[in-house]
Order: C-alpha cells, then sequence, then structure tokens
C-alpha cells in the first residue's frame, strides 16, 4: 500500500526551506534558556527593558470603548488610512491617497498580501543577499522563484547592475530593504535612481511591468544624524511595506500597512484586489485598539541616542577585543565576522559563555554572526569578558572548525 503524505508538496517545501531557522529558534541553546537570568540575548529584535512609557499609555488611554463597536471585526479603518496617508504625505513627499493605503498586522503580512497580489506560478521576485531571514520561504509559499543578488563585504552595497543581470521576462518584482537587515546599509538616491532605470528599462524591453516592493521596517532607525531615502521617490511601480514594530520595540503588538505609490498606473486594480487577500490571508488586518491608537503610535520612537551608544560601545568593545565588524548606519544589528569558518560552531562556543547570537548561515552570509542592539546595557557589560574567553578559544580550534565546515 501506498505511504500517505499529508503535507502538500508546498508545504513539504516551505519545511525545507525553514527549517534550519526553525531548529533554531525552537531547539537552539538560545531557544532553550531564552529569558534566563544572567544570559546575554543578542539574537533578534526582542526588547529586553520594560515596553515605552508612552505606548503603555497609548493602549490604556484607546482601550477605553467609546461605542458599541470599538472591539468588532475591523478591517482597513478610514481613520487610520487618512493618518497614515496625511504622515507619508510629510515623511515621502508623494501624495498618497487614504484609499490606496491597508492596515496589515505588521510587515510580514503586508508582504504575503503584496506577494499574493503580484505573483503567478514560475514567476520570478529578486532579492538582496544577506536578506531577512524569510523573502525567500515568503517567495516560495507565493508560487514563485526566489532569485538572489549578493551584497557582499564590507560595504554590503546595492548594485543595480547585479539587479539588471538577474531580471528576466519571468520578472515579476523586486524586493528592496533599506535601511537594510542585516547589514544596518542605507542606500544612496544615487544608487536608487540607478535601481529605477534598470527596473524601468527591463520593464519596457520585456513588455510587462516589473513592480518595486520596499520593505522599510526601519526607516525610523537611523543613526549619525542619517537620513533616509525611500525607493519610492525614484520609482511609481512601487509597493511601500511598513511596521511600527521596530520604532516601538513592540514587535508583539503587529500593525503595519502597505502604501501604493500615487503615481503607480495599475493602482486602481491592485487596491480593488488587496482587501480580499487580507481576508483570505489570515485576516491579515491589526487589531482594533491598535488601530484606534495609531496617532499616538506614530509620535512614539525608541532612544535613538541611546541605541546608537550601544552600537558604538559594543563595535568599539570587538573590534579592541580583536573581532572584525561593520559599523551600521541603522537599524538593529552589528555584523560581525566569526574568527573560524563555521559561523554556527562560533555561535556556540559564545553560548557557553552565556552569549547568544544568530549564525550568519542562517541569513545567507556564512562566516558571519549577528548581534541585536536591542540587548539590555547590562547584557552588553557583561558579554564582553565571554566575547574575548570566547575568541581565544575558537582560535584553539580554528583547525577543526575549518575542517567541520568544508565537511558540512
Amino acid at each position: 500500500m501506498k505511504s500517505h503524505q499529508p503535507l502538500s508538496k508546498r508545504t513539504s517545501l516551505l519545511v525545507d526551506c525553514l527549517s534550519p531557522l526553525v531548529r533554531f529558534f525552537s531547539e537552539s541553546a538560545w531557544a532553550t534558556r531564552f529569558g534566563e537570568p544572567g544570559i546575554s540575548d543578542f539574537t533578534i529584535g526582542n526588547p529586553h527593558d520594560l515596553p515605552l512609557r508612552p505606548f503603555v499609555d497609548a493602549l490604556q488611554r484607546w482601550s477605553t470603548p467609546q461605542d458599541v463597536y470599538w472591539y468588532s471585526y475591523k478591517r482597513n479603518e478610514p481613520k487610520a488610512r487618512e493618518f497614515v496617508a496625511q504622515s507619508l504625505r510629510k515623511s515621502h513627499d508623494l501624495l498618497f491617497d487614504p484609499e490606496d493605503i491597508f492596515m496589515t498586522n505588521g510587515a510580514t503580512a503586508a508582504l504575503m498580501v503584496v506577494l499574493a497580489a503580484l505573483v503567478s506560478p514560475g514567476d520570478e521576485v529578486v532579492f538582496i543577499s544577506p536578506p531577512w531571514f524569510l523573502y525567500e520561504c515568503m517567495i516560495l509559499n507565493a508560487g514563485g522563484v526566489p532569485v538572489r543578488i549578493k551584497a557582499g563585504p564590507p560595504e554590503f552595497e546595492l548594485d543595480p547592475d547585479a539587479v539588471a543581470r538577474a531580471i528576466t521576462g519571468r520578472t515579476k518584482a523586486v524586493i528592496i530593504n533599506s535601511p537594510h537587515n542585516p547589514t544596518g546599509r542605507i542606500y544612496a538616491p544615487d544608487t536608487l535612481k540607478a535601481l529605477s532605470g534598470v527596473l524601468g528599462e527591463a520593464s519596457t524591453r520585456f513588455g510587462q511591468t516589473i513592480y518595486l516592493i520596499s520593505d522599510e521596517a526601519y526607516r525610523r532607525i537611523l543613526f549619525d544624524g542619517a537620513h533616509y531615502h525611500s525607493p519610492l521617490g525614484s520609482y511609481p511601480n512601487s509597493f511601500l511595506v511598513y511596521t511600527y514594530g521596530k520604532a516601538l520595540l513592540a514587535p508583539g503588538q503587529r500593525i503595519g500597512y502597505i502604501a501604493l505609490h500615487p503615481d503607480m498606473p495599475e493602482r486602481k486594480q491592485l487596491a480593488d484586489a488587496i482587501p480580499t487577500l487580507q481576508m483570505i490571508n489570515g485576516w491579515s488586518f491589526p487589531n482594533a485598539l491598535l488601530q484606534h491608537a495609531i496617532e499616538d503610535l506614530e509620535k512614539i520612537s525608541v532612544d535613538l541616542d541611546r541605541l546608537q551608544a550601544k552600537r558604538d560601545k559594543l563595535v568599539g568593545a570587538l573590534r579592541q577585543i580583536g573581532y572584525t565588524t561593520n559599523m551600521p548606519q541603522a537599524t538593529f544589528y552589528i555584523l560581525a565576522r566569526s574568527p573560524i569558518p563555521n559561523d554556527q560552531m562560533f555561535v556556540e562556543i559564545l553560548a557557553k559563555h552565556d552569549i547568544f547570537c544568530v549564525p550568519g548561515s542562517l541569513m545567507g552570509l556564512p562566516g558571519y554572526f549577528r548581534l541585536s542592539l536591542t540587548a539590555s546595557d547590562e547584557m552588553i557589560e557583561r558579554a564582553l569578558p565571554g566575547f574575548k574567553a570566547a575568541l581565544s578559544e575558537a582560535m584553539t580550534l580554528a583547525p577543526q572548525a575549518a575542517l567541520s565546515k568544508q565537511g558540512s
């Protein structure tokens, strides 16, 4: 009798795609020791201090019902859409229409909906590597073909010519994440203008629109007085995807949105379809309370001066110890080169010293590891001796680690 396989082919594909990440989040030393007193947790952008007081105050203020429908089903609520459109007109200098704003439960849901709207089976979607964890699997989930473009060290710069070489007659979209997770790179206006030229020329050459999906999750997390330039300023066939979870440092309270470029020629057809996709893709709307509170949420931000001070301290200390790191322009993250080729082995060495980081191989960047600046000041201080001890230990294992990497 033929054995029964309960999983669909797509589900099996997604399980294979995400299994290393799922194992890390469920089976690693970090997963088993999460929240344990005395550890230094640099893994993901979780808060390690109490929530921002203005955020808590806003939730408490708006939790009081003002009518009988206060906590009823919510979709793209007019008040929230109007407020986001007004905010984007100021920040992006584009005449966004509230009807082109779609409220989502975070950027992840927004990306799922946009990809569902655009991608047919076999369509290609280009993304920049090292990427955010889920891009490749989300493209696969939409039935698309992921196409990876490397932005390598030390600058991790976006290369429009490399994007041009990757585009084919099957390309449907390009995902740009600026400021970029995990490299902290902000793409410059000249780079974005060149990318716009590439996408426009390729759209004309292949006789179909190639869309740009601008993931702007970290656009408010900027250092050294840096200015953010959105890809939407250069290319009208663009979707903007945003989440408030980074500025609020509250990733468990999920609210974000999709915004269609006001000059996108096909935006009416897309705007008509997106609410349907929001409904069938897990009711991808924010909850009622967060939509009520959005005007207050827009005004709140994590302390950027404190984040920058943590960046400076951690980068300076790691370099003094002997690590090679980048100096991020933005985001929560620092990249450091593993002192041995096997970054996963080195992350395990760090764990023995109560330090937890993400191995670069989970982000398409083997030989590196990522640290989150959302770790508390106390975590940073007590981790420094452990970083020094781990480096010394790794050096004694360097030949063995290199062989392990070659055999993996």
